[in-house]
């Protein structure tokens, strides 16, 4: 869950080095015409526009190559985490049977508690814990498989980036 509140937040600083040239150079061309139209009192204020949206037009044709390269950079991203990184951690997805056997759904649980020892153990002992001595009671974690990929995934690549 963290790695999908990191890539919105990293979306956000994405939004903001794509918009602040844009606004910085609208704002300091609004000043000098200000400061101009205060010096010669001519107070026009479609003097101010025409001058903005020029130059807002060069700043984006000027750097939207280097908005083109971060836009794409989030892009593969955000593929890498959705195909690489959610996908393969389990704590993301849940069992596509997960709400059959909460507390509501206690109609459709019937029969599996007749069938599941550890069930009834667990209905009988509400509030606590039955570990069951037996190893075939326990669930065994096992972790996803991971395939082999050049480039590092985001994990990795803040690990690299912290220098752990």
């Amino acid at each position: 869950m963290e790695v999908l509140v990191e890539y919105m937040a990293k979306g956000f600083m994405v939004m903001l080095a794509i918009s602040l040239p844009c606004v910085l150079v609208a704002a300091a061309v609004g000043l000098v015409v200000g400061i101009l139209q205060a010096v010669t009192q001519v107070q026009e204020q479609t003097i101010a526009a025409a001058p903005k949206i020029v130059l807002v037009f060069l700043t984006i044709v000027i750097l939207g190559g280097y908005f083109m390269k971060i836009l794409s950079n989030f892009l593969f991203e955000g593929t890498n985490i959705a195909f690489n990184v959610v996908t393969k951690n389990d704590s993301f997805v849940l069992p596509s049977d997960y709400y059959k056997y909460t507390r509501p759904f206690s109609a459709e649980m019937q029969d599996k508690i007749n069938t599941n020892s550890s069930m009834n153990k667990a209905l009988i002992n509400q509030g606590k814990i039955p570990w069951d001595k037996k190893a075939t009671d326990r669930q065994i974690y096992i972790n996803a498989k991971q395939t082999t990929s050049v480039a590092p995934n985001f994990l990795e690549r803040m690990k690299i980036q912290k220098g752990n």
